[in-house]
């Protein structure tokens, strides 16, 4: 794919991210850490192999040319690493592309450094010198927990299968709405992108979880790179991995979607009566699983110091939910304790009757004279090969996700001129705060606790204010980097740390459009002035609650850092906060709820479907998922994706 003096570039920029630090520490674990570099775990030729499987030659020559740019600058073997840093710094500072460019190259290389596992003991080297004990335990056997939801096999060049309603995406949304359909009697076949994993598959290791369950394997971000994107593929979708808050829908949104021409909603009592509560009970939602670990008891303290309220959230768990393993619940739940989709509502669709393709993509929605009569699809094998697949069906649910949801109707050229746009995706910011005891943020629930006390700041949009767990790779990659040493140094209190986020109600919008290739793309900046004030805010915030919870040092997830140390003047760091760049690449940003791009409304020019879910110009395809919001609501959003869904399936089923 590179060059060999690409290669070469590419070797000495990963050992410049991770380069040796001398020490005279005593401890032989600390020293070997310290010492290990990039190229000690062979990162560079990892990071050539990922990006030879998911780039084009086009990316790959822009991915050279910024390798060129590197050399010619005088990054190479033997150069002192503190000149290499101030080379990547000041290339990074030549350009918005540059700079995207080594934000994601030094992602990926201490993702990869702090996340991949040795062949040979399956555990990363530098986790003894964190704390951080990897897998805590085993996954159980495949004879131990079957897999139990249908599956249609498909082979061959070319397979056509016939059902009454066919379900892109197996997701919150899609999931609901193929139990419907399948109780009602209907055949349904269930289309999904990823592969069936259950508990045996998941193995509490992090790199496994991103690329078996994530979408893009946890790496896709926004075109400019200013948010990254953790959403699920895998049966089930992002239910799976998701952190289980359960929060219906508020009734300021279902009064404000209403006003959009969405039925049903109208009566907020009966709306809950009717498909938030038959949602909440099939998930056996509940706060009497809900235990507080460390960060979250920090939280709270936080919290109640500055006076603000707060609320255990509401988990869709089981009463013998094992609390010590839920550290790892973004890698999949090992006992079965998480009621996802692929536990309740795929299992109900399944028990019914229905099918599912799994590893499938799917291309195009067909259509005849204004009717939906089925889906063009590709499924991927084992072995690379693909099978083509035809789906007949008069009912078409795309429920593939906020981002894969417009792409395929931009794809089938239906949908009108609103597919895409309104994309909303709850913008999350971390800060991070060091305590003088360990927090092992890795332990218990990795969400326990919510407040919204900020949730109007701007009108009716704000951000609420939860905590999240400890990730070697993921953390190590969105940490501040100013050279290598100050990063190990930073890593080397990870037991130590608590990571407080904000999630945030987003008053602007992005959208999905398409790229020569057909694939989607995420548009997504905070070009709307609430949107950035809230973004500065939050961190201000999340500042203040760590030093209220008594954390000797904070700092943001600013590429520059920012960071206070107990004794230093706090006002003065939160004015540097507020003050920051908050543009692309320039501070860590995620969005793990992506909504509306292809929403319902009264207004063709402006909504994708109408106040049932169908689409307004082809009959037949339903919006099934969170795409068909209106607006974002401000809250974790599972429930009323599935509320929606409920009461949508109930459109399609019941047309009169």
């Amino acid at each position: 794919m590179l060059s060999e003096v690409q290669r070469a570039t590419l070797e000495t920029l990963c050992d410049t991210f991770v380069p040796p630090v001398e020490s005279d520490t005593g401890d032989p674990v600390e020293k070997a850490f310290l010492a290990r570099t990039a190229g000690d775990m062979r990162i560079a030729a990892q990071i050539e192999a990922m990006l030879a499987d998911a780039l084009t030659p086009e990316e790959v020559a822009h991915l050279g040319g910024l390798l060129d740019a590197l050399a010619e600058q005088g990054l190479a073997a033997g150069v002192p690493v503190e000149a290499c840093t101030q080379i990547v710094l000041g290339v990074r500072a030549a350009s918005p592309e540059a700079k995207q460019g080594l934000t994601q190259l030094k992602g990926l290389t201490l993702l990869l450094f702090y996340g991949l596992p040795d062949e040979s003991t399956g555990l990363n080297p530098n986790w003894e010198a964190l704390g951080y004990p990897g897998p805590i335990s085993a996954a159980p056997s495949p004879e131990q927990a079957p897999k139990t939801i249908a599956l249609t096999e498909v082979s061959g060049e070319h397979v056509t299968l016939e059902c009454d309603v066919c379900v892109v995406g197996s997701g919150a949304g899609g999931s609901v709405i193929a139990a419907e359909a399948a109780r009602a009697g209907r055949s349904v076949l269930v289309l999904e992108a990823g592969q069936y994993r259950s508990e045996a598959d998941f193995n509490q290791l992090e790199l496994q979880g991103y690329s078996e369950l994530y979408y893009g394997g946890g790496l896709a971000t926004s075109e400019d790179g200013s948010i990254s994107v953790l959403a699920g593929q895998t049966l089930g979708g992002g239910t799976v991995v998701n952190y289980m808050n359960c929060i219906p829908t508020p009734e300021r949104i279902t009064k404000e979607w209403t006003s959009h021409g969405i039925v049903g909603l109208g009566d907020h009592a009966a709306y809950c009566r009717e498909h938030v509560d038959v949602v909440m009970q099939r998930l056996n939602a509940n706060t009497e699983a809900t235990t507080q670990n460390a960060t979250h008891r920090k939280l709270m303290a936080a919290l109640d110091e500055l006076g603000h309220e707060h609320r255990p959230i509401v988990r869709n768990a089981t009463p013998d939910d094992r609390a010590e393993n839920c550290g790892y619940c973004a890698m999949g739940c090992q006992h079965g304790c998480k009621l996802s989709a692929m536990k309740t509502w795929l299992q109900d669709a399944s028990d019914s009757g229905a099918r599912a393709v799994v590893g499938c993509h799917a291309e195009k929605i067909l259509v005849s004279d204004g009717q939906a009569t089925g889906v063009q699809a590709g499924v991927t094998h084992a072995d690379g090969s693909i099978t083509g697949l035809t789906v007949e069906a008069p009912n078409v649910v795309v429920a593939c996700g906020a981002i894969e949801s417009p792409a395929l109707l931009l794809r089938s050229g239906i949908g009108g001129p609103a597919v895409g746009k309104h994309l909303r995706l709850h913008p999350a910011y971390v800060v991070m705060g060091v305590y003088d005891e360990p927090i092992e943020g890795w332990s218990g629930q990795i969400q326990s606790l919510v407040s919204d006390v900020f949730e109007d700041l701007e009108g009716e949009y704000g951000f609420l204010i939860e905590a999240t767990g400890m990730f070697p790779g993921l953390i190590g990659a969105i940490f501040p980097w100013s050279d290598g040493t100050t990063h190990k140094a930073l890593m080397q209190s990870f037991r130590w740390q608590a990571p407080f986020i904000t999630v945030a109600r987003d008053h602007g919008s992005g959208e999905v459009v398409l790229d020569d290739l057909g694939r989607a793309v995420m548009r997504w900046g905070l070009g709307d002035e609430v949107d950035r004030r809230l973004a500065q805010r939050a961190n201000v915030e999340l500042c203040r609650l760590h030093r209220a919870a008594g954390a000797v040092e904070v700092f943001t997830a600013h590429a520059q850092e920012l960071r206070w140390r107990s004794g230093e003047d706090f006002d003065s760091f939160l004015e540097r906060v507020d003050a920051a760049s908050y543009d692309p690449n320039d501070v860590a940003c995620f969005t793990a709820h992506q909504m509306g791009s292809c929403r319902m409304g009264s207004d063709p020019s402006t909504s994708v479907a109408d106040g049932r879910g169908e689409l307004h110009d082809v009959r037949g395809v339903w919006i099934g998922d969170g795409s068909a919001f209106p607006t974002a609501p401000g809250v974790n959003p599972m429930i009323s994706i599935m509320a929606l869904a409920h009461r949508t399936a109930g459109e399609l089923l019941d047309p009169a």
